[in-house]
């Protein structure tokens, strides 16, 4: 890998620096057909392969058209809930950044611009001034390699800086852009930091990160109104941070969503889809239940054996579909309180397993399971559903009721 010395002397062996990097890279990438490996991120060379196939001529002038206004107005109709989750991490984001000539953009899943700064000092950002408008599609089909538009197309986030872009007329611009995900698991926007003609001066990926894990908490958590959400890291410190593990619980016991981090703790999402609660946290509906009634945050262990700080808290405590499991969990009696002065590790040993639950409802339950067994006709399955517990915590629990009938 070299450059030819403008001066005619001996060839560089290396690019020496990032803008050499990326130039030897377009050249070998558009003029000899050569993949620059190393060179540039693979987000980019991806990018730039897909672009190639839709975009013929790099050199030509970006229009930056808006969307029509129906479109616009329905865009803005479907991302509401987007945008009232984004509002105040937007303008605490936007108040940082007030001394610096950076836009915030946030798109929604398709690329189109629903929220940008106004930012006064545009007259040295020409072009920056007219991409800068809400409506205005950005998505990599229309205005090729961007990091917002490669984060809408691939939901991975990624900078791009300079002559990364696919187009030239882009070359002064740098941009940094993560995803914003629902409790579906789909691409719901696109948070983005972007300025022209200069370098940002601080680390922009990080900081979009970190405001787009803030907006997804906030987001997921105000999808999950008819769900039990669970708050949880290794450390409580952590708890109420963009670092803190979430995981929404449908009313029948099953994991309905995890975030990032929640995923990360819980060692991935099983690929078999929703999963019973207490494969994973190692606590049934009804223990989870009554740690609602505990406003600090108690420790317990995931069925994987780490040790957690976890604070439940019921979303849709008026709901009629947990009505029933809210009912069953609060007649039962309150866990013992942690011993005074233990340490954390000595406090997660002592947390209340799955067992101990299974034992305090075997002595407070035994008539509304056999209640709700004949209903069902003896069918586990329908009776578990109905009582909101896991077809494995009941079977213990009748288990336990023919060796005590049979004592």
């Amino acid at each position: 890998m070299s450059t030819r010395n403008p001066a005619g002397g001996p060839r560089q062996l290396f690019a020496r620096s990032p803008a050499e990097r990326v130039a030897l890279a377009r050249r070998q990438f558009f003029e000899e057909g050569v993949r620059p490996s190393g060179l540039v991120g693979e987000a980019v060379i991806q990018s730039w392969m897909r672009c190639a196939r839709i975009h013929a001529d790099r050199q030509r002038v970006i229009a930056f058209d808006a969307v029509t206004p129906s479109r616009l107005h329905a865009t803005m109709g479907r991302n509401r809930e987007l945008l009232d989750a984004a509002r105040q991490e937007l303008v605490g984001m936007e108040s940082s950044l007030a001394g610096t000539d950076c836009r915030v953009l946030l798109t929604d899943g398709q690329g189109v611009i629903v929220h940008v700064t106004q930012h006064p000092g545009t007259a040295e950002q020409p072009i920056l001034r007219k991409t800068a408008r809400i409506g205005v599609n950005i998505a990599e089909s229309v205005v090729g390699t961007t990091a917002p538009g490669i984060v809408a197309t691939t939901g991975q986030a990624c900078t791009v800086d300079g002559a990364e872009h696919y187009f030239e007329y882009l070359c002064h611009m740098q941009c940094a852009a993560a995803p914003i995900r629902d409790v579906h698991g789909q691409l719901a926007g696109v948070l983005d930091l972007t300025v022209e003609a200069r370098r940002f001066g601080f680390d922009a990926a990080s900081m979009v990160a970190l405001y787009a894990t803030t907006i997804e908490n906030r987001l997921m958590l105000a999808q999950s109104q008819d769900r039990l959400v669970l708050h949880f890291q290794a450390s409580p410190a952590l708890l109420g941070t963009p670092l803190e593990a979430l995981a929404g619980i449908a009313p029948d016991g099953t994991v309905a969503w995890l975030n990032a981090a929640g995923a990360r703790l819980i060692g991935g999402v099983p690929e078999a889809g929703p999963c019973d609660v207490e494969m994973l946290f190692g606590l049934d509906l009804a223990a989870l239940l009554r740690l609602t009634r505990r406003e600090a945050a108690q420790p317990v262990r995931l069925a994987s054996g780490l040790g957690v700080w976890l604070q439940a808290r019921l979303q849709g405590h008026d709901g009629v579909d947990f009505g029933h499991a809210v009912a069953v969990a609060m007649a039962l009696p309150e866990e013992k309180a942690e011993a005074a002065g233990a340490t954390p590790q000595q406090a997660v040993d002592a947390a209340p397993s799955a067992h101990d639950a299974d034992g305090t409802l075997r002595g407070h339950s035994r008539k509304l399971i056999e209640d709700t067994l004949a209903l069902h006709g003896g069918n586990v399955s329908h009776a578990a559903r109905q009582l909101r517990v896991s077809r494995g915590t009941l079977y213990r629990h009748l288990k336990s009721l023919r060796e005590r009938g049979a004592g």
